[in-house]
C-alpha cells in the first residue's frame, strides 16, 4: 500500500535563503535527486521540504531551470522503466490474460482468468496511485520551477510530463522488446478489462471498484502534452476496443436469442442489456461512453433483429396482440422507439393484424347475411296490453330478420375490435400518435372495403334508437353514440351513410318508434360537431318538419272543434307535413319496376272527407303549396267489433298501417259472408301489389292477428286468394298491433342496393358540378390536374369522388357552356 505523507506548504519568501546567492548545481541536484529517490521509496517523512524547495529555487534563479527540468524528467523516466514497470510485469501470466494470436483463447478457467486479471489491475492501481502521490509531492518541491521556468519557456508542468512518462514507460513499453509482436501492459490491461466486462455480462461477479480505478487512470492520461479532452487514453485506446468487442458480443447474442428465445424473452433481455450498459457506464466506465454503447446495443442487438422478432410465429407481435400481452407489447414498443423514431416495422405488424381481423369481421358479416337472406323473413309479432317488454320476461325484442342481426353484429364486432386496440394503444404504446394514426388508417381501410358499412352502421343506430338505449343511463347512451360516431369518421362515403340514416330516421320519426327524442337530437349534435354542419342540415330540417307538423295537427283539431262538427264518430287525424326535398320519400316507398307508375291510394269516403278538410285548412294558410299524400308511411288505430265468444269483449283496438286500415274498412261495406280477392281489393284501393300482399299477410297469415280469413290458407298471398272478415277472431288483449312482414328497417337486397347506389351517384354528379363551378368562379382559370385535385380535396369529407366521374362532369359543364376549354399545354379550363 502507498504511504500517506503530509507535505508542508512552502511559501516563497525573500529571507528564506539568507544572503548567499551562490549555487553549486551538481551539489544541489545531488540533494534533490536523493530526495526524489526517497519520495518514490516512501521514505519522505525525514525530508525537510523547505530546504529542498530552497535548492530548486536557487537553481532556477541562476538560470539553470532547463538543466533541472531535464534532470527531473530523466530521473522519472528511469524510475518508471527500472522500478515500476518491472514490478508490474514480474508476476504476470500473460497467456491467461490475453487471447492467442490465432484468435482462440486459452483453456484457463474463468476463475483463473479473473484472479490473474484482478492481480494486474491491483498492481496498476497501486502503481498509478503511488505515482500520482509522489508527483504531487515533487511538484510542491519544484513549485518555483513550475511558476517561472515552465511558464516562461512554455514547457509542460513536471506533473504533466510525468503523466506522459507513465503512459510511455509503463503502459506502452513492449514486454519483450526483442519480439516482433510483443504485447504492452496497455494492451493486456484493455484485454483484462474487456474480459472482466464479458464476465460481468455473463453473470459472474467482478470487482467493479477495481475496474473503475483503472478506468480512472486511463481517463487521467492523454496522448499529448496539451491534454485535450478528445486525446484521453480512455477514448483513444480503450473505448474503441470496448465498442468493437461489445459489437461482436451483442451480434452473436442477438442471433443466439433469435434461435432459442421467444419474442417476449428477447424484448425483456434486450431492454435489460440496454439498462445494464447504461448502469455500467455510470458505475464502472465513463459517462462519455454511454451514448456510444447505447448505439451499439441498439444496432447489433435490437435493430438487426427487430423485424425477425416482430414476425416470430407464436410469440411475435401478432401473438401478443391476439393474446393481450400488453407488457410484452410495451417492451416491443420501447425497443422499436429506440432504433426507429417512425416505428415502421411495429406499425406494419399492427396495421396488418388490424386489417386481417377486420377482414374476418367483414367476411363473417357477409356469410351471415347470405344465410339470413336464404331464410323466410321474420314477422314481428304483435305486442298487446299486458305483454312483456324489454327487460322483462323473455327479454328484448328481436331485430326484424337475420340480415339485420348480421348488420348489428358487424358493428358490434368492429367496436369490440376498436376497443381492444384502443386499450393496446393506451396501455402498451403510450398513446403514440404515429401508431394511433396507423391503427386509424387500418380501421378505415377494412371498413371501407366492406360495401355495406354505411348501411350497417345506420342500422346499428336505428336498432339502438328503437330498443338498445332503453334502460341505459345518460352516460351510457352518450358512450354508445360516441362509439358509433367514431366508426362514422372511418367511413369515406359519408353521403351514402347520410342516405341510409335519413331513411331509417324517417321511419322512426313517422312511426314513432324512437325511444328518446333527446337521444335523437344528441346524435345529430354529435354528428354536427364531428363531420360538419352541411352533413346534418337536411336531418335537422326533418326534425323541424316533425315539430311544425305537431303544431299543425293541434291547430287543425282546434279548427275542427270551432266548426262544431256534430258527428261523434268522426275520425281524428294527425298529419306529418314533410318537405319533399328534405325527406327520403322515394327510398321509403316500394320501388317501382321500370316503366311502372305509382298509383294514388283510394281512401274510404269517411277518410277522404277528413283528408279534404285538412287540405282546405292547410292550403288556406299556405298559398302556393301542394300536398301529396303518402299512405305507405302512415298508421291508424281502429276499433273493431267481433261477435262475443269465450267471454271476450266485443271490441278490440287495432294498431295497423294506413294501407291495412284502407283494406279493413272495405269489409264494412260488404256482408260478413262475402269475400274479396286480392285483385278486387287492389282495384278498389289502388294499393301497390307488393304492399297489398304484405299487409294482407299481416292481417290473415300471422296467427295472433288473423283479423281476416284467407282462402286457401298459405304463407304466400296470390292475386286470386279470397279474403273475408274473421268473425271467430279472438285475442285476450284489448290492444293489438298488426305488423307488416318486412315493414321495418332491414338490409337491402341486391336490386335495392343497386338502385340506392344509382341514386347516390346521380346526386354526386350534382355535388361535383357545384364544386367545379365554385372552384372555377374563384380561380377564373385552372389546369386540368389542379382542378381535379381541388375537387377531390373539397369533397373528401363527404365522399371519395371517382376521377373518371369528375372528368365526365367537366365535359358535361363544357357541353352546357359553364366552362371553356383552353387550347394549350398543359390542358386548362376557364
Amino acid at each position: 500500500m502507498s504511504t500517506q505523507v503530509k507535505v508542508a506548504k512552502v511559501r516563497v519568501g525573500q529571507g528564506l535563503y539568507g544572503n548567499s546567492d551562490t549555487v553549486d548545481f551538481d551539489e544541489a541536484w545531488g540533494i534533490l535527486q536523493s530526495s526524489l529517490q526517497e519520495i518514490h521509496s516512501k521514505n519522505a517523512s525525514q525530508l525537510l521540504f523547505e530546504e529542498l524547495y530552497r535548492h530548486a529555487y536557487k537553481i532556477v534563479l541562476k538560470k539553470k531551470g532547463d538543466l533541472l527540468y531535464e534532470k527531473v524528467k530523466n530521473f522519472e523516466e528511469r524510475w518508471l522503466a527500472d522500478n515500476v514497470q518491472p514490478r508490474i510485469t514480474s508476476s504476470l501470466a500473460i497467456d491467461l490474460l490475453i487471447p492467442k494470436s490465432e484468435g482462440g483463447s486459452t483453456l484457463a478457467t474463468t476463475n483463473e482468468k479473473r484472479a490473474e486479471g484482478e492481480k494486474l489491475l491491483r498492481s496498476l492501481r497501486e502503481a498509478w496511485e503511488d505515482h500520482i502521490l509522489c508527483m504531487s509531492m515533487i511538484t510542491d518541491v519544484l513549485m518555483y520551477m513550475e511558476r517561472v521556468y515552465c511558464k516562461d519557456f512554455r514547457k509542460p508542468s513536471i506533473f504533466t510530463t510525468s503523466m506522459g512518462q507513465f503512459r510511455d514507460f509503463v503502459l506502452r513499453v513492449p514486454l519483450h522488446p526483442d519480439e516482433e509482436h510483443s504485447h504492452t501492459i496497455a494492451q493486456i490491461l484493455n484485454a483484462v478489462i474487456l474480459d472482466q466486462i464479458r464476465m460481468d455480462r455473463e453473470g459472474d461477479i467482478v470487482d467493479r471498484a477495481l475496474l473503475k480505478a483503472c478506468i480512472y487512470m486511463l481517463e487521467g492520461l492523454y496522448e499529448t502534452e496539451e491534454e485535450d479532452e478528445s486525446s484521453k487514453l480512455y477514448l483513444t485506446s480503450f473505448e474503441p476496443e470496448f465498442l468493437s468487442a461489445s459489437r461482436d458480443f451483442y451480434h452473436k447474442e442477438g442471433a443466439s436469442l433469435l434461435l432459442d428465445a421467444d419474442a417476449g424473452t428477447f424484448c425483456r433481455h434486450a431492454r435489460k442489456r440496454a439498462d445494464e450498459e447504461q448502469d455500467r457506464c455510470r458505475s464502472t466506465l465513463s459517462p462519455l461512453t454511454s451514448p456510444k454503447i447505447k448505439a451499439v446495443v441498439e444496432a447489433e442487438l435490437i435493430r438487426k433483429h427487430l423485424r425477425d422478432v416482430i414476425a416470430l410465429e407464436n410469440s411475435g407481435v401478432r401473438y401478443m396482440l391476439d393474446n393481450d400481452r400488453l407488457t410484452e407489447l410495451e417492451m416491443m414498443y420501447d425497443l422499436s422507439a429506440r432504433v426507429d423514431p417512425e416505428k415502421q416495422e411495429l406499425k406494419n405488424a399492427v396495421q396488418n393484424r388490424v386489417v386481417e381481423l377486420g377482414t374476418e369481421v367483414n367476411k363473417a358479416a357477409i356469410n351471415a347475411s347470405l344465410i339470413g337472406s336464404s331464410k323466410e323473413p321474420v314477422i314481428e309479432g304483435e305486442r298487446a296490453e299486458g305483454e312483456k317488454v324489454d327487460g322483462e320476461g323473455k327479454g328484448p325484442e328481436k331485430p326484424i330478420n337475420q340480415q339485420t342481426v348480421a348488420a348489428i353484429k358487424w358493428v358490434d364486432d368492429v367496436l369490440q375490435l376498436k376497443g381492444r386496440y384502443d386499450n393496446v394503444l393506451a396501455a402498451a404504446f403510450q398513446g403514440d400518435q404515429m401508431l394511433q394514426t396507423a391503427i386509424t388508417r387500418s380501421f378505415s381501410d377494412f371498413i371501407n372495403q366492406f360495401e355495406r358499412s354505411s348501411e350497417y352502421l345506420s342500422l346499428f343506430f336505428d336498432e339502438n334508437m328503437k330498443k338498445g338505449i332503453k334502460g341505459k343511463t345518460e352516460n351510457e347512451v352518450d358512450a354508445l353514440l360516441d362509439q358509433g360516431i367514431t366508426l362514422l369518421l372511418y367511413i369515406q362515403d359519408k353521403d351514402m351513410f347520410e342516405r341510409y340514416y335519413k331513411k331509417h330516421l324517417a321511419r322512426r320519426l313517422l312511426m314513432k318508434r324512437s325511444i328518446s327524442m333527446d337521444a335523437e337530437r344528441q346524435m345529430i349534435s354529435k354528428m354536427k360537431m364531428t363531420v360538419g354542419n352541411t352533413f346534418t342540415q337536411r336531418i335537422e330540417n326533418m326534425f323541424r318538419d316533425i315539430g311544425t307538423s305537431a303544431d299543425l295537427s293541434s291547430g287543425y283539431k282546434q279548427y275542427v272543434a270551432s266548426l262544431g262538427d256534430p258527428d261523434p264518430k268522426r275520425a281524428e287525424i294527425e298529419v306529418h307535413v314533410l318537405t319533399s326535398t328534405m325527406w327520403p320519400l322515394e327510398t321509403m316507398m316500394t320501388p317501382l319496376k321500370e316503366g311502372e307508375q305509382r298509383l294514388t291510394c283510394i281512401f274510404p269516403s269517411q277518410i277522404e272527407r277528413i283528408k279534404q278538410g285538412f287540405e282546405k285548412y292547410y292550403l288556406g294558410r299556405h298559398n302556393g303549396r301542394q300536398l301529396k299524400w303518402q299512405a305507405s308511411m302512415g298508421s291508424a288505430e281502429l276499433k273493431a267489433t267481433f261477435p262475443e265468444s269465450k267471454g271476450s269483449k266485443k271490441t278490440r283496438d287495432l294498431n295497423v298501417s294506413t294501407y291495412a286500415m284502407v283494406i279493413l274498412l272495405l269489409f264494412n261495406d260488404i256482408p260478413t259472408s262475402e269475400s274479396l280477392t286480392c285483385e278486387e281489393i287492389q282495384a278498389r284501393t289502388n294499393i301497390p301489389l307488393n304492399d297489398l300482399m304484405r299487409n294482407l299477410q299481416g292481417l290473415s297469415v300471422v296467427p295472433k292477428t288473423r283479423v281476416l280469413r284467407k282462402e286457401p290458407m298459405s304463407k304466400d298471398v296470390k292475386p286470386t286468394d279470397k279474403f273475408s272478415f274473421n268473425e271467430s277472431f279472438y285475442s285476450p288483449f284489448n290492444k293489438i298491433k298488426v305488423n307488416v312482414p318486412a315493414s321495418g328497417n332491414r338490409v337491402e337486397g341486391a336490386e335495392e342496393r343497386s338502385a340506392t347506389e344509382k341514386k347516390n351517384d346521380d346526386e354526386r354528379q350534382g355535388v361535383i358540378d357545384a364544386a367545379l363551378v365554385r372552384i372555377m368562379k374563384q380561380r377564373k382559370e385552372s389546369t386540368h390536374v389542379q382542378l381535379i385535385q381541388e375537387v377531390i380535396q373539397q369533397l373528401s369529407t363527404r365522399f371519395s369522388p371517382d376521377v373518371s366521374m369528375v372528368k365526365k362532369r367537366i365535359e358535361s359543364l363544357i357541353d352546357r357552356e359553364y366552362l371553356d376549354r383552353l387550347e394549350r399545354e398543359p390542358p386548362a379550363y376557364r
